[in-house]
């Protein structure tokens, strides 16, 4: 190991050590060091990111952390924003499901909280709504995880309080957990 090998303290593109970033596929993580490596005979500067939950490390070139979507946590209103979306009617194309699979597994590895509120609200159902099939569920588990992990590292609670303040705001939604006839009577003692 070299001495230029290791430049712990220093901050590139706006990241810096210790920091708590999301990366597109995987979600929040943290980057450990920033270090140089030589790779086929190049000096190459790389982010090192820990994903606690997945037991993950990732190098990540310097130069590419950007173009790739690595971005730092949602500020506080964002989050708002994302959790308003969750409450929205679900949005429901009338594609065939392994069209929609795509573009839900799309929209949750964009990195995009905005869209990962989306396919948590799309593919969320309620107690007195059909049983979703296997990959609906899937889909599901995964946006809720993305989203509930971000807001988590936001909120500076725990990943289950996230997930139940996600839940809540998705009971708060159109027509859910009561039947269309109370519904309107809600409305109408609004």
């Amino acid at each position: 190991m070299t001495t230029q090998q290791k430049k712990p303290s220093a901050a590139r593109h706006g990241f810096k050590q210790g920091e708590a970033i999301v990366y597109p596929a995987h979600g929040v993580g943290t980057i450990a060091v920033i270090e140089e490596q030589e790779v086929a005979g190049m000096k190459l500067e790389l982010f090192v990111i820990d994903f606690e939950k997945d037991k993950m490390r990732l190098k990540v070139p310097v130069a590419k952390a950007v173009s790739i979507g690595m971005r730092k946590l949602s500020e506080t209103d964002f989050v708002e924003r994302a959790l308003k979306v969750v409450q929205g009617k679900a949005k429901v194309k009338r594609t065939m499901w392994s069209r929609r699979a795509q573009e839900y597994d799309q929209k949750i590895n964009s990195g995009d909280l905005i869209s990962i509120a989306e396919v948590v609200r799309d593919l969320y159902r309620a107690e007195n709504q059909p049983e979703q099939s296997y990959s609906e569920r899937q889909l599901y588990e995964a946006a809720l995880d993305r989203m509930a992990r971000e807001i988590a590292a936001v909120n500076k609670m725990s990943e289950t309080e996230a997930v139940r303040l996600v839940e809540t705001h998705l009971a708060k939604g159109p027509k859910r957990g009561k039947s269309v006839e109370e519904d309107d009577t809600q409305d109408e003692a609004a």
